[in-house]
């Protein structure tokens, strides 16, 4: 289906049993959301809901809730936007095989913008506070639009085709913003619209801004595009949705014509307000901090408009299946834009930034065996590098060989690097240096360290299946547990400082190493809670991963440092909850009881939870 609209998409779905409507009214504030999840995490339907608490819009979540419905979305034109990728990474293909590709260059027809003139026919002057507030988790500063598409124009080269679309989290509500005046809009480091705005800071001028919300579900997912270079998320929206973005300009502003919702203002230089908390993609509250604020200038809805909204929070969520689609057509592109590298994975479980894997080639020496890393630790720079990539902070890596592996299946992903790894040569550290702006694991905001393992050649070890007996009785840590064949958590006191962290793992080593070998265990995880930590591989992915700042909370058995490299026997990363990190997500347990109102029997959404 090409979708004109998002309603068209939604009658779609409907139609197809991928949808259920919600009649009763429903409060935004947290009860929208909550329902959001418990259908989300049972892997349900599209949610409609028709009847929201305040305003007269209706709004729509979990659109691209499962793969198989979001590809059920792009279903007619999910191949030919792969192949236009394709070519743009190589496009020698076209040439060797032109027949094949003539459906490519129809497809790339639907992708150049299409002007028009004045606001959209159907389309009404409205107010923020018209529209629906939604506030996902109980410490949220206020309302957000969750699935925003922010445009903005390169000041030196205004125009369609220098523009930048992106999903930027904007707050609508609360805080010290004035309703219908102000709104708040996030967005962190390696951001095009970072680029806009400094750009019109140095001219002096306000960065002019429009904030699309709807529309054909191919310009939500066209917002958060890895694309390649010189490929313009407005061109990559008509290829998805095969169907040309439609716009116009008023008063010096770009209109989608096809939005559901439009707000326009301006950001001055150097105006900002407190934006946050906000529940975020980690699993934990983004704490507030000054970010740009922008003065609304207009704000125009189609008539009979529809809210589209997500809940982020602790991984798996919606998002999720947006990442695995984005995989599914850019995943060739990473090989282009990285020589040598075979595949990168950010780990989704982990919060996706904070955990990287990836396979790369052994090139240097093809006259010899691989004994050590080499060409890797070239590709591991080149990928802590490349645009959001650099914000990761723990890389696994390794190369190619003659046994097949790959980074999607992480448990053995991981069992092969840490049969391989030499923990005294293959881990080396990027301090003080920049992380994701969500992650409070670090130093300050958007600061912190990062680690890259990297393990190549013959096994080293075997790894243990069970609790390594050196484990069972240290004094002051308790309950070891396996988290995994090589990979071990142990229970300690609540982390108060690093001074005293300091002296704690010095005795944890210490004690570690008069027990004896601990060699089939080089990786031992301290926690807070060694039974939640090991209940499953993606609590270890996520609290391992988000808890831990590398440069201080890695530490190692028999640890020493040459020549400024620092080696151990065995690595030890310190995952316990820190004073300066952000609070987890927990819902709110009136609104959950309140909301299963929903879910029992003669409820909308009976059975969706069984």
């Amino acid at each position: 289906m090409r979708y004109r609209n998002l309603e068209e998409c939604i009658l779609d779905l409907e139609k197809h049993g991928h949808l259920i409507r919600i009649h009763e009214e429903v409060d935004p504030n947290l009860e929208m959301a909550a329902i959001h999840l418990k259908v989300y995490a049972a892997g349900g339907p599209a949610l409609l809901f028709e009847n929201v608490k305040g305003s007269k819009y209706r709004a729509v979540s979990n659109l691209f809730g499962t793969m198989e419905r979001s590809k059920f979305i792009f279903r007619d034109t999910l191949e030919s936007v792969q192949e236009v990728i394709g070519l743009r990474n190589d496009p020698m293909k076209a040439l060797k095989s032109p027949f094949k590709y003539v459906g490519t260059g129809l497809s790339a027809s639907k992708a150049l913008p299409i002007k028009k003139s004045g606001v959209p026919a159907g389309f009404e002057e409205i107010q923020i506070s018209d529209m629906p507030l939604i506030k996902s988790w109980p410490m949220d500063g206020g309302a957000f639009v969750t699935l925003p598409q922010v445009y903005s124009e390169d000041p030196e080269k205004p125009g369609i085709m220098n523009s930048n679309l992106g999903m930027y989290r904007v707050q609508i509500s609360g805080n010290e913003y004035e309703l219908n005046k102000e709104v708040g809009v996030h967005y962190q480091i390696h951001r095009g619209i970072g680029v806009h705005q400094h750009k019109a800071n140095k001219l002096g001028k306000p960065l002019k801004v429009s904030c699309f919300i709807g529309g054909p579900p191919s310009h939500t997912l066209s917002a958060v595009m890895p694309l390649p270079e010189g490929m313009s998320e407005l061109t990559f929206a008509g290829l998805l949705g095969g169907r040309n973005f439609r716009y116009s300009y008023e008063e010096g502003y770009c209109v989608s014509h096809d939005a559901d919702f439009v707000i326009t203002g301006e950001i001055y230089p150097d105006e900002t307000k407190p934006e946050g908390p906000f529940g975020d993609h980690l699993g934990y509250y983004s704490l507030t901090h000054p970010f740009p604020m922008m003065r609304v200038h207009k704000v125009y809805a189609r008539k009979n408009a529809i809210f589209p909204f997500t809940v982020v929070g602790r991984p798996p969520q919606e998002d999720t299946s947006f990442g695995a689609l984005i995989h599914e057509l850019t995943g060739s592109a990473i090989r282009q834009e990285i020589p040598g590298a075979k595949e990168v994975h950010a780990i989704d479980a982990a919060g996706v930034h904070p955990l990287l894997f990836a396979i790369g080639s052994e090139r240097y020496t093809p006259y010899q065996q691989v004994k050590q890393p080499a060409e890797i630790l070239t590709i591991a720079n080149r990928i802590l590098g490349t645009g959001q990539l650099s914000l990761a902070k723990y890389l696994f890596i390794t190369a190619e060989e003659k046994q097949p592996v790959t980074t999607h299946h992480i448990e053995e992903f991981l069992m092969y690097i840490l049969e391989r790894i030499d923990l005294h040569r293959d881990i080396h550290f990027q301090t003080n240096t920049t992380i994701d702006t969500l992650d409070y694991s670090g130093t300050g905001l958007n600061t912190g360290s990062k680690v890259i393992f990297a393990a190549v050649g013959d096994k080293k070890r075997e790894l243990c299946a069970e609790v390594p007996k050196p484990l069972k009785s240290l004094p002051g840590f308790e309950k070891a547990s396996m988290i995994m064949p090589g990979i071990a958590a142990i229970q300690g006191p609540a982390f108060t400082s690093y001074a005293d962290a300091q002296r704690q793992m010095d005795e944890l080593s210490a004690a570690i190493r008069e027990q004896g070998d601990l060699s089939s265990c080089p990786m031992i995880i301290l926690c807070n809670d060694s039974e939640f930590m090991s209940e499953t591989l993606n609590n270890f992915l996520w609290a391992a991963f988000t808890r831990s700042n590398p440069s201080h909370d890695i530490y190692g058995v028999n640890s020493y440092y040459e020549h400024k490299h620092w080696g151990c026997d065995n690595v030890i990363i310190d995952a316990r909850t820190k004073p300066h990190q952000a609070p987890p997500l927990i819902p709110d347990p009136d609104v959950e009881e309140d909301i299963q109102r929903f879910f029992q029997p003669g409820g909308v959404l009976s059975g969706i939870t069984n």
